[in-house]
């Protein structure tokens, strides 16, 4: 495991140093479980009196918490930024692939970049587009006529669709599946008529789409997720949705179909985020939230009710059912006031 001096790591961070800058550093760790060797951070202050016992060899922390310090420190501004940040520089995550597998089959049509590396068993399509760096893990399959930016990494058994176009520095977890047909059916008296869903997939630069997320075509135009988006695991993206610029989604939540949420929102777990509607830049929506209407201005937005007694939980069902009638009397008894 290759280690690199606490001065290399400031100036990576372009930071200040506390103590010996040339202690040796080769992995991160928390401030409780770090030992020699490892690089923690303390950006939460109730973690403070964890700092005298912690075993790390350097700690990240701001001037404030350093003033009184005594061991070795990155001293910045924002510590759990710079943790990600020196994370980042000491990765050992392998590639998803480092060479050409000769199991995998690749169209002649198909045009590699340098340094392109696509593990077994996987299939690149007709016309595919790789750009250089890319790493297609084993198992993957890329649809015909799909293009796929530089240095973008494909983890084992992705799936990408014809007509699919992802950005440069994405990373693309196992099994996600990008380009499946959006939910389009007409009804005829019954019977459900599908609707081919002949749009496509457009994802900017640098977005991260975690295990098993779906994320479906457009029925007639792209579905769109745009610069800087993550998506964690399980998330489902409908036809024709549009993801403004850094915005992140959390876990098993759902959005249906012609949905355009904007910029810097932030999107907690467990919500359902209903059809054909928009949301504005810069919303938190609170895990387990169901949106039915329009978002027009910045904030935070919730729904869910906490858990509770599961008989209390049935008074409270019963009580919210009578809220309009509630309404009514206490607006008759205003009006009597008045």
């Amino acid at each position: 495991m290759k280690s690199y001096t606490l001065r290399v790591l400031a100036d990576h961070l372009n930071a200040d140093i506390k103590g010996d800058e040339t202690v040796e550093i080769s992995a991160v760790g928390t401030l409780d479980g770090a030992g020699p060797g490892q690089i923690s951070f303390l950006a939460n202050s109730k973690y403070r009196s964890q700092l005298t016992s912690s075993a790390a060899s350097a700690i990240l922390m701001t001037p404030k918490d350093a003033e009184d310090f005594v061991g070795n420190a990155i001293v910045l501004n924002d510590p759990y930024v710079g943790f990600a940040r020196i994370a980042q520089f000491l990765d050992t995550t392998p590639k998803a692939a480092d060479s050409i597998h000769p199991s995998a089959q690749i169209a002649a049509s198909a045009m590699l970049g340098d340094d392109v590396a696509i593990g077994a068993n996987a299939v690149i399509g007709e016309n595919v587009i790789l750009g250089n760096g890319v790493q297609v893990g084993a198992g993957c399959v890329v649809g015909q006529d799909s293009v796929i930016g530089s240095n973008t990494r494909l983890w084992a058994n992705v799936t990408i669709y014809h007509n699919v176009h992802l950005g440069q520095d994405c990373i693309i977890h196992s099994g996600a599946v990008l380009g499946s047909d959006g939910f389009g059916y007409a009804n005829e008296r019954g019977q459900w008529i599908k609707i081919p869903q002949t749009g496509g997939v457009r994802i900017g630069d640098r977005v991260e789409i975690g295990a098993n997320t779906t994320v479906d075509r457009g029925a007639i135009e792209h579905t769109e997720i745009h610069d800087g988006v993550i998506l964690d695991n399980q998330v489902q993206i409908a036809h024709n949705d549009i993801i403004g610029a850094n915005t992140a989604i959390a876990g098993s939540t759902v959005v249906a179909g012609s949905v355009t949420i904007g910029k810097h929102c932030i999107i907690g777990g467990n919500c359902a985020i209903s059809g054909h509607l928009s949301i504005c830049d810069g919303v938190h929506i609170s895990g387990s939230t169901n949106v039915t209407g329009l978002i027009r201005e910045p904030g935070v937005y919730s729904s869910a009710t906490v858990a509770m007694d599961n008989k209390l939980w049935r008074k409270n069902t019963v009580r919210f059912r009578q809220l309009d009638t509630l309404f009514q009397r206490v607006k008759a008894l205003e009006n009597n006031v008045k």
